[in-house]
């Protein structure tokens, strides 16, 4: 069974990433915060998609369900969240 654990270190191996938090106890649905530099620039559309390309064929297999909430290092620098 999938666990967050697991779907962290398949998004960390994809893509580079300031910060990344999963959570998720059901094997199929997930939650994360997702913090990249490489989401400079692009829309919320643009910087999901650039988490599937990350996560490749595990979406609609291992993964049925991902709720995401990007953002910049800036812009979560903002959000005093760090």
């Amino acid at each position: 069974m999938l666990t967050a654990n697991d779907l962290r270190d398949y998004i960390i191996n994809g893509l580079t990433c300031d910060h990344v938090e999963v959570q998720g106890d059901d094997g199929q649905h997930f939650e994360a915060v997702i913090v990249s530099q490489q989401f400079a620039g692009k829309n919320k559309i643009q910087q999901h998609q650039l988490v599937y390309l990350a996560l490749g064929d595990r979406m609609g297999s291992e993964i049925h369900a991902l709720a995401m909430r990007t953002f910049t290092p800036q812009t979560w620098a903002q959000l005093g969240t760090q």
